[in-house]
This record gives C-alpha cells, sequence and structure tokens, in this order.
C-alpha cells in the first residue's frame, strides 16, 4: 500500500489519480439547497452570482422571475444575457369541480428532459439548445425555481397515470408514492458526482411535528414523508429568514432547522446579506467562477 504524501500527486499503477480526499470534487462543483418562506428574497439573491460573473440556468416553476431581471439591470446589466430561463408550469382551466389542468399535465415530463438535454423551441420559433446540463461545467449554475412547484408537477404527472377503477377511483397513496420516488431519484441525479455542473434548488419551507414532540422546518415535498428526506441529498444548507426587519441568509443550525455547509470555518458570522451573500459563499466553497466562455446567446430574462 502506498502512503499519499501531502503535495504529491499519487497515482495508481495505471496512472490515474487516487481516490484520496486531496483529489476530491468538492472544490470542483457547488450544490446548495435554499429554503425560505415566500418573499424573503430567495430569487432576487441570485443577481450576485450574475454580478460575479457566473452563468445561470433557470428551470423555472415559479414564473417569478421579476425580480431578478430588474435587479440585474440595476446592478449588473452589461450580464444579463448569461441568464437563461425556461419557464415549465402547466395550464389550468376552470371546470365543474374548480380549477383542473387543461389536457394532460406535461410540466414533469417536459422538466425531466430538460435536465438532460437542454433544448426547445422557444415562443418566437427559435431552437435553444444547451446540450446536457451534466456538462455545463464549473462556470455555470443550474436553478430549480422551486423545488415546491416541481414536487406539484410530479404529483399531478403521476396522477394522471394511475390506474383508475370503473367509478374514476384511484389509489391516492400509490400517486403520493410513485412522485415522491420520482423526485428524489431527480435530486439523487442532480447531487451525484457525474453531474459536473453547480446547482441551487430554492425551496419553501413547513413545520412538521416529530415522534419526539420537537417541530423542525423541512423544503416542502410531495407529502410529509419526502420532506426530511431533502436535505439528506446536499452539502451546503441555507435558510432565508428575517431578523429585526432584515431579510439575511442564516448559515448555522438552531432548533428549528439543521443547516449545513462544507466550509464553516470560512464564515465568521451567522449571517450573510442576500444582496451579496450568495457570491460570498460560492467565493469561500470554491474561488471565482472561471472565465465566462463564448456561448450562443440565450434568450434575456
Amino acid at each position: 500500500m502506498t502512503t499519499p504524501i501531502r503535495g504529491l500527486d499519487v497515482r495508481t499503477s495505471k496512472g490515474n489519480p487516487m481516490t484520496t480526499l486531496s483529489n476530491h470534487q468538492s472544490n470542483s462543483y457547488t450544490k446548495v439547497l435554499l429554503l425560505g418562506d415566500a418573499k424573503s428574497g430567495k430569487t432576487g439573491s441570485l443577481v450576485s452570482l450574475v454580478a460575479a460573473g457566473y452563468k445561470l440556468r433557470i428551470l423555472d416553476f415559479d414564473n417569478l422571475l421579476d425580480i431578478l431581471k430588474y435587479k440585474i439591470l440595476d446592478e449588473c446589466p452589461d450580464k444579463i444575457d448569461n441568464v437563461e430561463f425556461r419557464t415549465i408550469r402547466d395550464n389550468y382551466k376552470a371546470g365543474p369541480m374548480g380549477s383542473v389542468i387543461d389536457g394532460k399535465p406535461k410540466a414533469w415530463v417536459t422538466a425531466i428532459k430538460m435536465l438532460d438535454d437542454w433544448k426547445y423551441t422557444d415562443e418566437s420559433g427559435s431552437e435553444i439548445n444547451f446540450n446536457k446540463p451534466a456538462l455545463w461545467g464549473a462556470d455555470t449554475i443550474l436553478v430549480i425555481d422551486s423545488l415546491s412547484r416541481l414536487c406539484d408537477a410530479a404529483y399531478d404527472f403521476h396522477e394522471s397515470i394511475i390506474p383508475r377503477g370503473k367509478s374514476g377511483d384511484y389509489d391516492g397513496r400509490a400517486v403520493y408514492g410513485n412522485a415522491q420516488d420520482d423526485v428524489e431519484k431527480v435530486l439523487a441525479m442532480l447531487t451525484s458526482r457525474s453531474f459536473e455542473t453547480n446547482l441551487i434548488i430554492i425551496a419553501h419551507g413547513i413545520y412538521q411535528d416529530l415522534p419526539d414532540g420537537t417541530t423542525k422546518i423541512f423544503p416542502q415535498g410531495v407529502g410529509q414523508k419526502l420532506s426530511p428526506k431533502i436535505p439528506q441529498y446536499f452539502p451546503n444548507y441555507i435558510r432565508y429568514k428575517n431578523v429585526a426587519g432584515k431579510r439575511v441568509m442564516q448559515l448555522q443550525s438552531d432548533p428549528l432547522i439543521d443547516l449545513a455547509n462544507t466550509r464553516p470555518d470560512a464564515f465568521k458570522d451567522k449571517t450573510l446579506p442576500i444582496e451579496t451573500g450568495l457570491a460570498e459563499f460560492f467565493a469561500a466553497l470554491r474561488g471565482a467562477p472561471a472565465k465566462i466562455n463564448s456561448t450562443k446567446a440565450p434568450r434575456k430574462i
């Protein structure tokens, strides 16, 4: 057995680097779960990453990118073309029993296809093709905004394909179970080593009572069984909250939520300002982004 020596690139007999911690992928890609109440500043805070030079590609389920657009135009208008987005929502219509999906649910299937190969025809008829998100590299961040609506899309899809009885009845537990499994598989894929792109998933929080009588905040998932599992996939977990009238990014755990980051030694404060916090966080974990490569110009947000 060869003993690794600090400063040396120890290799196997085939010439490949050994899988020692010095070769770990930690500095290559950052995967972050952002949690906060609605209107706590999560989407708007992405502007600091744009200003820092990152390319953002946003899978937009909430249709609430207005704030990000105007923040970029105000703070770094020269970089607005570094943000590409696609808004994915199932259409609804009025029905006898209330609002219903107009036709078959398509948002979930469309999202999965985009996460495999980011190409589509936009509303103007132009072909958009950014190839595979798993290969975008270290200067790009895939953003899912938000996990809550992604979960809704998964539920609606599985409800539409569940076998039904003659009266139209179906097993609601199976819908929840299948949707939970599918969402968890997506999280596993996006946070895997083979997905070589930075990742930010934006989530809303829900309060859950635990068997020991305590209450915790977890990301909103498909039913309560999935929610406690979601943070398990992320090395970095940040909460957005209001402290004395000021919105901040909370880094340290408290009785309501267990947070995490891979460089706790790099942050002397318990919070970061939402205006610059994400750029500071990424810089502490992996330094400045690589020089932006020349690519086909995306649609403006």
